[in-house]
């Protein structure tokens, strides 16, 4: 553990920044998850409104920089061409 008072804070920010991340990072997986599911079960009404509500969690988390932006966007971009195959498919 740090000695000087401002190694403390530094620490404390970092571990609350990490729990923020992991937190985040967790909300995409989840969200990216349900849209598995839904194209799983070939339901594209249902994986359409998990894509939506993916895509937004996967933005957010590029915007607070727990993800990188074109790692969201290539996400997104997967998610999207594999809910518009089911029917193709």
């Amino acid at each position: 553990m740090a000695n000087h008072k401002s190694a403390i804070k530094r620490h404390k920010q970092s571990q609350k920044r990490a729990a923020r991340n992991r937190a985040a990072r967790t909300r995409v997986k989840n969200a990216i998850k349900n849209v598995r599911a839904a194209i799983q079960s070939k339901d594209k009404e249902q994986a359409n409104a998990a894509l939506s509500v993916a895509a937004s969690v996967l933005a957010k988390a590029a915007g607070k920089g727990a993800l990188h932006w074109k790692k969201a966007a290539r996400k997104v971009s997967r998610l999207s061409r594999a809910v518009n195959g089911i029917e193709a498919a």
